[in-house]
């Protein structure tokens, strides 16, 4: 097999249809972990491949992400989430970019972020590389961290055509995702013992949502998608002090 798609997902019905279509006719086999999904994830996936494991829902879904690249047997490895979509210019780079003998094991991905409907240009949104493709053997997820990237062993290069990821469709889509994450923020604050003192609260409260806020809206030029750069900026900083709030009742 040249390249297996692999998928870890949960509650994925919504997006998985336009997902897995999509990479239909590039992939040598598709493999999807499941975590327990309540909805037709299951059903819908069924629809495009008999290789589905299912498992539990960790909260590092990079584990689940991980069991899915352990099971790919092709000699590249495409690695997708469920609300990202593969265009017809992507496919054919990467089928070009595999068939290359190069040293590359790994290769970033530049994605174009929907936000309510927007595709954003600017607020670090895009390009937003990420590793995804990737030299069977030859990669690792770390599972340590919701928003590390994918560890190769050897050289890395950039792939030019960029994938849609509609991972803010709504605000809700947004709020759930960030409780997700707050949540484990806080986690990640209880278990390295942080003092909960006016300099801790200061600095969750008051320091990194500044930061934040006038890292995506001016240094990364978020104001180039006028409200929707804005109102990106302002969620984004909001979410240190929500996992503060969330850390302060776990103490």
């Amino acid at each position: 097999m040249k390249l297996s798609v692999a998928i870890a997902l949960f509650n994925e019905a919504q997006n998985l249809d336009a997902c897995l279509s999509a990479v239909r006719q590039l992939a040598d086999e598709i493999i999807v972990v499941d975590g327990g999904s309540t909805d037709e994830t299951v059903a819908i996936a069924k629809k495009y491949t008999n290789h589905i494991i299912q498992t539990d829902n960790p909260a590092i879904f990079h584990i689940n992400k991980q069991k899915a690249l352990d099971a790919c047997r092709g000699t590249w490895i495409l690695q997708l989430d469920a609300d990202e979509i593969v265009t017809e210019e992507l496919r054919q780079e990467i089928q070009k970019t595999i068939q290359k003998n190069d040293s590359y094991n790994g290769y970033y991905i530049p994605r174009k972020n929907n936000f309510w409907g927007h595709f954003m240009k600017k607020g670090g949104q895009y390009p937003d590389y990420v590793i995804r493709l990737i030299r069977n053997g030859k990669a690792r997820l770390p599972c340590k961290n919701v928003h590390e990237q994918i560890e190769v062993d050897g050289n890395v290069g950039y792939l030019k055509e960029p994938m849609l990821h509609y991972s803010y469709r709504t605000s809700n889509d947004y709020w759930k995702k960030a409780d997700t994450y707050t949540t484990l923020t806080a986690i990640f604050m209880k278990e390295k013992h942080i003092n909960k003192t006016f300099g801790t609260w200061a600095r969750y409260n008051v320091t990194l949502p500044i930061k934040t806020f006038l890292l995506l809206f001016l240094r990364h030029k978020g104001f180039v998608d006028g409200w929707y750069g804005l109102v990106f900026a302002y969620w984004s900083a909001l979410h240190y002090p929500i996992a503060y709030r969330k850390f302060v009742k776990m103490v």
